[in-house]
């Protein structure tokens, strides 16, 4: 393991539970080559454990069926994600090469055999609606990235995304594209306080159309 990898917080076993093994083995090869890759920023591997993985993996009780991870780039969340749910099949999209191969290598070294990469964009896809749940994290603003994420979950799918303090601004800004992807029971859930250095917020909802 990298000497500067923090160790590993005590939420991390809980998280995972049995796929713990899975999320150290990747956590490692993230703060091993990521940085050198162009995939995260120097100052990213001291805190890799709880500003990344951990914050990706809290929201694993959202996800049910078919998930897309839209511009997964190092995998966050959509290869933390699918360490913790190996239930759920996930399809990670993303546009970048040297992105794409990185996802494409891990799932080959992790195992998982619930993971496809597509190099491609988010409004790309050509396969229909074919999703339960969309997911994003730090990809772009609500109101740019409903356009891309909502057309290809299926009527009664959700949006899951991992947001920052403020999501609420963003919402009240992509009111108009809400309204334009019938977008049903939005609501902002702050999930892993108390087990959690910093907690997530995750902007929730249903496309109804």
């Amino acid at each position: 393991m990298p000497e500067h990898l923090e160790a590993e917080p005590d939420a991390a076993a809980q998280l995972f539970g049995d796929r713990i093994e899975t999320a150290r083995r990747f956590t490692a090869n993230l703060a091993a080559y990521g940085e050198e890759r162009g995939l995260i920023g120097p100052q990213e591997v001291p805190r890799l454990w709880t500003r990344h993985i951990l914050n990706s993996a809290i929201a694993a009780p959202f996800f049910t069926g078919s998930a897309v991870d839209v511009g997964s780039g190092a995998g966050l969340p959509g290869l933390v994600l699918a360490i913790a749910r190996p239930d759920v099949e996930w399809t990670l999209i993303e546009p970048m090469e040297r992105r794409t191969a990185w996802l494409t290598e891990q799932v080959a070294d992790l195992g998982l055999e619930n993971v496809s990469v597509e190099r491609m964009r988010g409004e790309e896809w050509a396969r229909g609606r074919v999703f339960d749940v969309a997911t994003a994290r730090a990809v772009s603003a609500l109101r740019t990235l409903l356009s891309f994420t909502a057309p290809l979950v299926r009527p009664g799918g959700r949006l899951v995304f991992l947001k920052g303090a403020n999501v609420a601004g963003e919402i009240e800004a992509a009111s108009k594209q809400i309204r334009k992807y019938g977008l049903q029971d939005v609501a902002v859930e702050v999930v892993g306080e108390g087990l959690l250095d910093e907690p997530t917020r995750v902007f929730l909802a249903t496309v109804t159309r």
